[in-house]
């Protein structure tokens, strides 16, 4: 079979079968794309023609355009995969990706924004209705560690005020239910109050409206969280995501179980959370360099 004939059945079997997300699917066929530009400079055109030497040059030629390490993984983990689906539809008669080892990440310690510097990100002078919108978006984020993509995309029915929960839906369509806080009920409430005033002809499901009285995109999402930054005085490089390892790295340091943690997060393998152990390890051992009688010889 035809390479470029191969990925297209690869994709829509994990669309329909998979439930593979429009972003995930989009990440895959750049991914075999590149693949499949690849092997054809090397005059490999049909899938049986393709040998373990020729993902390993792929790997190779991917590594000396400098890419991060995280990017060949996420390349390699999307070729394995669509190989290995080639050999159980039979249309190969061996798995020519099974060997190839995944490359080792470095796993980098996520940033984290102080607690101080949360509550000055957070103290928004409420004036108009986008400061409104804004002071719920912001206290939502970080009182509940959502990804940037799970809070554009929440509709205002995902909201349950009576049982103080909201219900999101995360990578690979995954649901999971995540407790509300007090503070992020209140300021949800009073921009639901004042919502209405950002629709314009049409009406539209999405919680978070932007100044079209659309769902607000991500795009967007990230320049209103710059002008908030820069209003606060604050570290303009600070991302949405450095919100959601705050939220973890702050209940992890007041107590919170590294489990209820993953829960909170939606993240499918507890090894993804760890990362927020060696966070608070960094604080472990200040206080303990800092503090101990028996850190400091001669003094």
């Amino acid at each position: 079979m035809d390479i470029v004939v191969a990925i297209e059945d690869f994709i829509n079997y994990c669309v329909f079968e998979k439930g593979l997300s429009d972003k995930t699917k989009e990440s895959y066929q750049y991914d075999l794309k590149t693949y499949q530009l690849f092997l054809k400079k090397k005059k490999v055109t049909k899938v049986n023609q393709i040998k373990t030497s020729d993902i390993e040059d792929f790997l190779k030629m991917r590594t000396l355009e400098e890419e991060k390490t995280s990017t060949i993984a996420h390349n390699l983990t999307v070729i394995k995969n669509f190989h290995l689906y080639l050999y159980k539809t039979k249309l190969t008669s061996t798995d020519v990706a099974e060997g190839i080892s995944r490359p080792k990440l470095q796993k980098k310690i996520p940033r984290v924004v102080s607690i101080e510097d949360i509550d000055k990100l957070l103290n928004i002078s409420l004036e108009t209705v986008f400061d409104y919108r804004n002071k719920a978006m912001l206290e939502l984020m970080y009182g509940t560690g959502l990804r940037v993509s799970e809070l554009i995309n929440l509709d205002i029915h995902d909201l349950d005020f009576i049982n103080c929960v909201i219900r999101i839906t995360g990578k690979g369509n995954k649901e999971r239910i995540v407790p509300l806080g007090e503070y992020s009920i209140y300021y949800l409430k009073l921009y639901l109050d004042r919502r209405s005033t950002m629709l314009k002809q049409t009406t539209c499901n999405a919680l978070f409206l932007n100044n079209h009285g659309m769902r607000m995109t991500r795009q967007g999402f990230f320049k209103n969280l710059k002008k908030v930054l820069k209003e606060q005085g604050l570290d303009e490089d600070i991302s949405p995501h450095t919100l959601r390892h705050s939220f973890a790295t702050h209940l992890l340091k007041r107590g919170a179980d590294l489990r209820s943690i993953q829960e909170l997060l939606g993240h499918s393998d507890i090894a993804t959370t760890k990362i927020y152990t060696h966070v608070s390890d960094d604080k472990v051992h200040e206080d303990y360099k800092k503090y101990h009688p028996r850190e400091h010889k001669g003094e």
